[in-house]
């Protein structure tokens, strides 16, 4: 059901002053962004070096759903795990008694909601999505490529694409690259075993 955690949402007062701290000191790739008018919010997705996401989430204007929680404190909002198949991910959830909200299926980010009173005092979203729409070009690899290889003078860096579409970095000593070539020779000629 669940294929990896997506992204860590965090309300943020000031958007700005975050971004600051994240990409700057912490070195975060800024991504995508939207504002949703009839949430009133403004949200944005940092990349983080694994691909690991974060988000950033700030009101636009008053009677944003994120008022009350931003009148206690800023700070972790969600955690979205992503799905290949969100009506799936529902059935399951209802089958095992898992109540659910804000289902919804309309656009390409299909997405439902456990409470945290269910969820041992986490809001987790479960999200289907296309990963790749996410992400700025330098962290892509081009349409059809699912590797690279960077020899270097202790080995090679092996770059191969991420679930979360971007890019994984691997570093081989020169034994380890020899055996990955064997090991994959050996299995392309034996895929049974």
């Amino acid at each position: 059901m669940i294929e990896r955690i997506d992204h860590i949402s965090l309300a943020v007062k000031d958007i700005e002053k975050a971004k600051q701290f994240f990409c700057d000191v912490l070195g975060l790739v800024p991504c995508a962004w939207s504002v949703l008018e009839d949430l009133k919010y403004l949200g944005q997705v940092f990349s983080a070096g694994d691909l690991t996401r974060v988000e950033m989430i700030t009101p636009t204007g008053g009677g944003s759903f994120l008022d009350k929680f931003l009148a206690e404190r800023e700070g972790v909002h969600h955690v979205c795990f992503q799905t290949l198949d969100i009506a799936k991910a529902k059935e399951f959830l209802d089958q095992k008694g898992i109540p659910t909200f804000g289902y919804s299926t309309e656009n390409d980010w299909k997405e439902l909601f456990i409470h945290p009173r269910d969820a041992f005092g986490v809001l987790i979203q479960i999200a289907q999505f296309h990963p790749e729409e996410f992400l700025v070009e330098p962290l892509k690899f081009p349409e059809g490529v699912k590797w690279e290889i960077n020899p270097s003078s202790q080995g090679v860096t092996l770059t191969t694409s991420h679930p979360g579409s971007g890019k994984s970095r691997l570093q081989l000593t020169k034994d380890e690259t020899r055996r990955l070539g064997e090991e994959l020779i050996k299995s392309a000629a034996n895929p049974q075993g």
